[in-house]
């Protein structure tokens, strides 16, 4: 296998087609509805039609949710309310559709896909399509050793790339992405902590299942520790993913941004994406432009990586889940915003003279002349 140049991504990612949203502004501008009426949605429209080059812009019809799985080793420090190692119980709710996101995404009729990268289980236990990307069986302790070997990481890296591959050529038209994870939010905390240069203590939050001050102080030391771990290898997002990462979000990475090679958007959900989001900016900051923030989790690592990439979040109710629930909540105002974008009539012209020219400004109408 050849070595993995994340630097190629640079070249190969181009931002938007910045001409068709100029189109899709005039069109909106034409629209009977007068422009502003919608608020945000305009923007969304105009967003999804430079996403897709096209004006009018299509109706999203083929949106997948795609959810990144994963333990990490950290949680045996009790950084969160859930058991060590406890994330494919996580996965099979999502499997039987007993889940929040398996409720909300049936209900919206878009499809489920979970990949396993590092679920810390027997892989015969779970499908072979959830399965078949699996790099490891758990991530190392970022605290005090690596999440993953440098051959791993790429290994990652690539697998979320080929998701992406899978994704864009099946005709995914737009992917909700988010993960399922038991430790996953203090890598992501590390990884945003290391990239935005803050402490600790401003970026550890309380997790999808709050945990208590005691615990909370665990993670605050943990995140501490890791990023001692990180700043070394800031200049490599690589090994920086294998040192404080974990294969989940090593494979987020990769996909977020083959999926901004192959113009496909991404409504991120909590902070564990934003954190691969970010990591993924740093490698070809155009990336960005690909992606929405679906909602404001809480997370205060979260808001320093949507703030470092200027993502404004589409709802903020409180959602703390994960499993990609607050980017599907996201979803049908995407889809809303493309269906009003797409079929809000144009105003009709304004009445013309009979004959379809107006008098000239000096001339008497009632001059006796025939203008037919």
């Amino acid at each position: 296998m050849s070595s993995l140049n994340l630097d190629d991504f640079t070249d190969l990612i181009e931002r938007p087609d910045g001409g068709v949203r100029r189109d899709a502004e005039e069109r909106r501008e034409r629209q009977a509805l007068p422009p502003g009426a919608l608020g945000r949605l305009d923007e969304l429209g105009e967003w999804l039609s430079a996403a897709q080059s096209a004006v009018p812009v299509r109706t999203v019809e083929r949106p997948r949710a795609v959810l990144f799985a994963g333990d990490h080793g950290v949680a045996e420090l009790g950084v969160s309310a859930r058991p060590a190692g406890s994330a494919a119980a996580l996965v099979r709710a999502v499997l039987a559709g007993e889940s929040p996101a398996a409720v909300l995404a049936r209900r919206q009729e878009v499809p489920v896909r979970v990949v396993d990268m590092a679920l810390d289980c027997d892989p015969a236990e779970l499908p072979e399509e959830v399965a078949g990307h699996r790099v490891r069986r758990g991530s190392g302790r970022i605290d005090v050793e690596d999440a993953l070997t440098a051959e791993e990481a790429e290994r990652a890296v690539r697998a979320g790339m080929a998701v992406a591959d899978e994704e864009a050529d099946s005709g995914t038209d737009l992917v909700v992405l988010g993960d399922i994870s038991v430790g996953g939010t203090t890598p992501a905390a590390t990884l945003i902590a290391a990239l935005c240069g803050t402490d600790a203590s401003v970026v550890t939050g309380r997790g999808g299942e709050a945990i208590d001050d005691l615990a909370w102080m665990r993670k605050c030391a943990a995140v501490r520790d890791a990023l001692r771990r990180a700043r070394p290898v800031l200049g490599d997002q690589l090994e920086l993913l294998a040192a404080v990462g974990g294969a989940d979000l090593a494979a987020m990475t990769g996909f977020l941004l083959q999926c901004a090679v192959r113009r496909t958007p991404v409504i991120l959900d909590g902070v564990v994406a934003s954190a691969a989001a970010l990591v993924a900016q740093r490698v070809a900051f155009r990336s960005p432009d690909w992606w929405l923030a679906g909602h404001d989790s809480g997370e205060p690592a979260q808001a320093k990586a949507l703030d470092r990439m200027a993502l404004e979040p589409l709802l903020a109710h409180g959602v703390k889940v994960g499993e990609g629930v607050g980017a599907l909540l996201a979803l049908p105002l995407v889809r809303a915003a493309a269906a009003l974008s797409a079929e809000l009539p144009e105003r009709k012209p304004a009445e013309a003279d009979p004959a379809g020219v107006a008098p000239a400004a000096d001339e008497d109408p009632s001059s006796g002349s025939d203008p037919r």
